[in-house]
């Protein structure tokens, strides 16, 4: 008789698997058993890539670009990417910075693992993408939670930092715009946040995924522009799969101080080699065609908005229910506390009772909160506000 085998690693027993994805995969599973759901569960535009971007592609196939490449990427897609945080942030960046990993989450994690050791702190707002403090996990440091709710439009006090700093606190996260409020920092805001990280010595991660998302005219700011400094401690996450609507592409990107960039390059080679190649190629042209591509950009976006403004009027319109107008992003994160359910609960007789699908606050740090994606058509988006309403009506009864 055999001994048992040994057990799975710590981290394999720890980790939590994605309950944004979780919810996804139900939403289809009943959608392909033939139930009509309204999900707004997909954290992913519903617009396909634009066809300049799958032509670089294409040819970068039919000319054999298929082999390894350099491990942080090629040469003139770091080079383009240098050039445009170059022009934006008033600083030389250059190509040896630049880092494009398979995917978005990957070059979060990557960035964590070159500043991080195990037990070093980690200071991450809430409500939180929910990746981040698994991640943070997986690197053998600890999470910090502090909660930004509402009453703060989901943004993150320099008082509320300061009180969670410790002196094992390494590395803060900043994500604006935010998944999943749709929050958006000023400048004065972020600029008194940089001030809490410079005067503790901490490492910045600056999540930028959906700066190209914006409404009402609010504007991107990063912490690295706001001097040398902060451009020696911030790490620039960003990526192609929100703006260009490439997200089983795979490829993120990450702008760093050169010795983070030079980790973050090494720990790829052992964990990933490079990112897809001939993908390279189609974010290449996102890049360099770029008249094509802001023209699909700015579609994408107005679309984003009308639908930004009905969603948010629906579920304000539903008794029980108030909620923030996002300023960027495609999400909304209304508050259902009045109801007297847990989000998980909240969400869990949703879908059963009325087949929409939805993301409990939970999820992010955020009890009391769900978050509803609106990358999906207006009609579902109306559809989906009207089976809300019912459900949150019987609910009140």
């Amino acid at each position: 008789m055999s001994s048992p085998l040994p057990p799975l690693s710590t981290w394999a027993r720890n980790v939590s698997p994605s309950p944004t994805l979780a919810v996804d995969a139900k939403a289809k599973a009943l959608q392909a058993a033939g139930e009509s759901v309204c999900s707004f569960a997909a954290g992913e535009p519903d617009f396909d890539t634009p066809d300049h971007i799958k032509e670089g592609a294409i040819a970068a196939l039919r000319g054999g670009k298929t082999k390894y490449v350099a491990t942080p990427g090629i040469e003139p897609l770091r080079q383009a990417i240098a050039d445009n945080y170059s022009a934006s942030l008033g600083l030389k960046v250059a190509p040896s910075q630049v880092i494009v990993s398979p995917g978005g989450k990957f070059s979060c994690y990557l960035a964590i693992m070159a500043v991080c050791s195990p037990g070093d702190e980690v200071v991450i707002p809430a409500p939180y993408w929910v990746s981040y403090p698994e991640m943070v996990k997986l690197a053998g440091a600890v999470p910090k939670f502090i909660l930004a709710d509402d009453s703060t439009g989901f943004r993150l006090t320099p008082a509320q930092l300061e009180s969670v700093i410790t002196p094992k606190t390494r590395l803060v996260i900043l994500n604006s715009p935010s998944n999943p409020t749709g929050a958006v920092y000023s400048r004065a805001e972020l600029e008194a946040l940089v001030a809490v990280a410079q005067r503790h010595n901490l490492y910045i991660l600056s999540d930028e995924i959906y700066e190209h998302l914006l409404y009402d005219g609010a504007e991107h700011v990063g912490p690295a522009s706001f001097g040398p400094d902060a451009v020696s401690r911030t790490i620039i996450v960003s990526g192609f799969s929100k703006t260009y609507s490439m997200t089983g592409w795979r490829l993120g990107t990450t702008v760093a101080p050169a010795p983070i960039a030079k980790a973050m390059a090494e720990l790829q080679s052992q964990m990933s080699s490079n990112a897809t190649t001939f993908a390279q190629f189609g974010a290449l042209a996102a890049l360099k065609e770029k008249d094509e591509t802001q023209a699909a950009l700015q579609a994408m976006v107005a679309a984003f908005d009308r639908r930004r403004k009905a969603l948010h009027a629906g579920l304000n319109a539903i008794p029980g229910i108030r909620c923030l107008l996002a300023q960027g992003a495609f999400y909304l994160f209304p508050n259902i506390s009045s109801f007297g359910l847990s989000s998980q609960e909240f969400c869990a007789r949703l879908l059963d009772e009325e087949k929409v699908a939805a993301v409990p606050g939970s999820a992010f740090g955020a009890e009391g909160y769900l978050r509803l994606s609106y990358a999906t058509s207006d009609a579902i988006i109306a559809e989906g506000v009207k089976r809300l309403g019912a459900f949150c009506g019987r609910l009140k009864q």
